[in-house]
């Protein structure tokens, strides 16, 4: 890689840094958590986020930010849960940016919102060099695609805060060794808090539902705090 091509990258990253820096302040400013996920395609991301949305939505306001190559066929099919859904395509860039995602929020009232979830593009490499102002950094490893994802992709599983296990209702079929998924993800991020689902069968949602509503709580009591 030639000098000229670092030194625009490191410039990219800044800027981003920088945008995601200011979304943060914002959210927090706004008393949104703001969640991103990440996972390879096919791991059950948006069948997860449709989970999330209706569960949250019965005492809770939530809106999401859907990224994509092509198509809008998530956001349509998450408008199911809520109509605040936002689909961003992202044509050939592999994951999303700090200012496409502030170029969706355009006329959104964040302080009408509890909850934010921004949906990246299905990458396991590229999404984790992009800080989105983020809260919470879910990463996704399904049941069928293998315990080795941890160790094959450290990077994502580093920048994110939980690890969500998804179709464990696969699991037997698959024979998915959940002992050694949950090692290689200890090896690679110990103390990462996991939590393993089903959005078919609605196993382990629960858990996650609590998990997020006791986030939004502590983020409100800090927001409390620092206004006093």
């Amino acid at each position: 890689m030639s000098t000229r091509m670092v030194e625009v990258r490191a410039k990219v990253m800044k800027q981003n840094d920088l945008l995601a820096r200011a979304l943060r302040e914002r959210f927090r400013g706004e008393g949104t958590c703001v969640v991103g996920l990440v996972s390879s395609p096919g791991s059950g991301k948006t069948a997860f986020l449709e989970k999330l949305l209706s569960g949250l939505a019965r005492d809770a306001r939530v809106a999401a930010l859907v990224g994509d190559l092509a198509t809008e066929n998530d956001a349509a099919r998450l408008q199911r849960a809520t109509p605040n859904v936002r689909q961003i395509t992202t044509g050939t860039i592999c994951h999303l940016d700090a200012q496409m995602v502030e170029k969706a929020l355009e006329s959104w009232r964040l302080d009408r919102i509890d909850f934010l979830f921004i949906e990246n593009v299905g990458n396991l490499v590229c999404p984790s060099s992009y800080d989105l102002g983020e809260e919470l950094r879910f990463v996704l490893l399904s049941a069928t695609e293998g315990e080795d994802k941890p160790l094959k992709y450290p990077t994502i599983f580093n920048s994110s805060d939980v690890a969500i296990i998804t179709k464990m209702d696969l699991a037997d079929a698959a024979e998915f060794d959940l002992p050694a998924a949950r090692r290689n993800i200890e090896s690679v991020r110990p103390g990462m808090k996991v939590f393993e689902v089903s959005a078919k069968t609605g196993q382990g949602m629960p858990a996650v539902f609590d998990f997020l509503h006791a986030q939004l709580a502590s983020s409100r009591q800090i927001r409390v705090a620092a206004a006093l």
